[in-house]
Order: C-alpha cells, then sequence, then structure tokens
C-alpha cells in the first residue's frame, strides 16, 4: 500500500512517500480502508519528535482516518500510535465512531480531534456558563473555527476570536464571533480587554504559548479560566506561580485528548454524538480547508507549519 513513512526526525521534509505492507489487524481490531486521512498540528510534532507521546521510528505518522471497514460500515477513527497516513489503517473499535448520513468524511475528521477539544475545552477544562466572554486563539484553524460556534451553542455572551491574518478574522466572524484581535497585537493583555468592552474575559482557550499565553493569563477576570492545549509557537509560557492564581482568582488548566478517554461514561462518544447531531442539522459548520494528494504531506505540513491554512486538512491516498 502507499503510505507516507518518517524514518529520522526533523522538518516536514522528513514525510517520504513509500510502499509499505498492509497492517494486519489483531483480533477485534478493525481494517479500515482509508477515504481521508486527518492532519493535525500535532501530526507536526510528532514528526520532530516534541509531542507530549514520544514517537519511535520508523512510523507512519497520522492519528485518525475516515473510511470504510471490511463490513461496509462507514467510520471514522482515531488511532493507537498513528499509522493514518496511509491508504489502510487499523483501528481499535473502542475509538472508531459510525459516521451518520449527512455527515461528510472530512466533516467527520473535523470533528473527532478538534470538535471534541473544541467542546472538552468548553465542557470540561473551562466549564462555560450562560453569558460568559470566551476567547478563542488560532480561530481559523481546526479547533478554533468549532470553537467559535460552539461557545455560542453553549451560551457565551460574547465570543472574540484572535486570527493572524484579515481573511481568518472575517471568517470568524462569519461564523458567529462578536469581536476579532489580531494575533500580532503588541500587547494582547490590552486587546482581548478593549475587544470585550473595557472588562476582562471570562474564558481563554489557548494553544499558541510563549507571551500570548502569559498576556492571556494577565486578561482574566476574577474567577476566570484558562484551557491550554497546545504551543504552536513553540516558545514555553512563563512558569505559573500558584499564589498569583489565589490573588486573582483565577484558574488555568490542560487539556490533552487521550486522557478523555480515560473518564467515566464515554464522554468523548457523548461528544462524538451531539456534534454530529449539529452538523446534520445545520447548525455546526465544519470548516473544510484544502485536500491533499497522500503524496504531498509534506506540503501539508510545511502549509500548516506556516499558519497559511484555514480549517480541516485532510490527505486523499487515492489522488
Amino acid at each position: 500500500m502507499r503510505a507516507i513513512q518518517i524514518t529520522e526526525f526533523g522538518g516536514p521534509e522528513v514525510l517520504v512517500p513509500t510502499e509499505l505492507p498492509e497492517p494486519e489487524p489483531g483480533q477485534g481490531e478493525l481494517l479500515v480502508d482509508v477515504a481521508l486521512s486527518g492532519v493535525n498540528f500535532a501530526d507536526t510534532h510528532q514528526a520532530e519528535n516534541s509531542y507530549l507521546a514520544p514517537s519511535t521510528l520508523p512510523m507512519v505518522p497520522g492519528g485518525e482516518v475516515a473510511g470504510r471497514t471490511s463490513d461496509g460500515r462507514r467510520v471514522v477513527a482515531l488511532l493507537n500510535g498513528g499509522g493514518g497516513y496511509a491508504e489502510r489503517a487499523v483501528a481499535d473499535p473502542n475509538l472508531a465512531y459510525d459516521i451518520p448520513d449527512g455527515v461528510s468524511d472530512a466533516a467527520a475528521l473535523a470533528l473527532i480531534v478538534q470538535g471534541a477539544s473544541a467542546w472538552l475545552l468548553l465542557r470540561r477544562t473551562t466549564r462555560i456558563s450562560p453569558g460568559e466572554s470566551v476567547v478563542v486563539h488560532a480561530a481559523g484553524g481546526g479547533v478554533g473555527t468549532l470553537a467559535v460556534q460552539l461557545a455560542k451553542q453553549f451560551g457565551a455572551g460574547r465570543v472574540i476570536a484572535v486570527a493572524s491574518t484579515e481573511e481568518k478574522r472575517k471568517l470568524a466572524l462569519e461564523l458567529g464571533a462578536d469581536a476579532v484581535v489580531d494575533s500580532a497585537a503588541p500587547d494582547m493583555t490590552a486587546a482581548l480587554i478593549e475587544a470585550n468592552h473595557g472588562r476582562r474575559v471570562d474564558i481563554v482557550l489557548d494553544m499558541v504559548g510563549g507571551r500570548v499565553t502569559d498576556e492571556s493569563v494577565r486578561a482574566l477576570a476574577p474567577f476566570g479560566r484558562l484551557g491550554f492545549y497546545g504551543m504552536a509557537s513553540r516558545e514555553l509560557p512563563s512558569p505559573v506561580k500558584l499564589p498569583n492564581l489565589m490573588r486573582f482568582s483565577v484558574t488555568v488548566g490542560g487539556m490533552w485528548l487521550p486522557h478523555a478517554f480515560l473518564l467515566p461514561g464515554d464522554v468523548v462518544g457523548q461528544a462524538m454524538n451531539e456534534l454530529f447531531t449539529m452538523v446534520a442539522e445545520g447548525s455546526l459548520r465544519p470548516v473544510l480547508g484544502e485536500t491533499y494528494p497522500l503524496s504531498e504531506a509534506r506540503r501539508a505540513h510545511e502549509d500548516l507549519r506556516a499558519r497559511g491554512t484555514v480549517g480541516k486538512l485532510t490527505l486523499d491516498p487515492s489522488a
């Protein structure tokens, strides 16, 4: 089968098209004939071995696929240990979800990581309450475009979208944001407070890191919460000083999607059911970015790292 393999860690240049034997499913596992593979920002960290979970070589990257099983089911699935950048992949049935009619493969891929992450950040990490203000950094990305809409669906009083280009800020407004901020603002604290009519903000969803995180924490109102779920800038924020959290009555929490599967009650399944229903009904719009041929996975990573993409990126193994 055709696949992308990494044999040395590095940047996008290490993603090499190759031919590999088809994976063999173990007992109870699903073999998925891949229609589309999802591309996530975490994949760029995996390629350079800077992700939360260490990578091992050689490897086929990619943590999510949409396609059909041998019995004809159309599924979207998370993959243990990668393997998604290929024509076929093996999935744990507990991490596979049937795609309902009215939801495309690409839309399902936008939901299984980015949609579930946005849902968890708002429902569990920051526990949004009706009327609260919500800041969404990287609002033009896969998580961001969905988080802007979900914040509104969940009752946010004011949604402030932060994005790097005029095009992305315009899209955020179309998706329901009440105000937009340029991600290059020299003082993010002041910019967020100004965008919230001079008031500090209740919730910040942040995957940028560095000074953006530091200045976003300083923009929080008493009992405000920041949900940290990535570090796209590859710059560490300043260490959080616990006495300052008490002094200003603010909370900083983290979210990594794999931990959600440890929660009782199939929380991710609950999120997926709710997201699928919203998409099928038309109340949630996954923003679908470019679909690249599998052989151009390197270009997908280059575009993603250059912040030149909007919405969900996918790879087509048949192209």
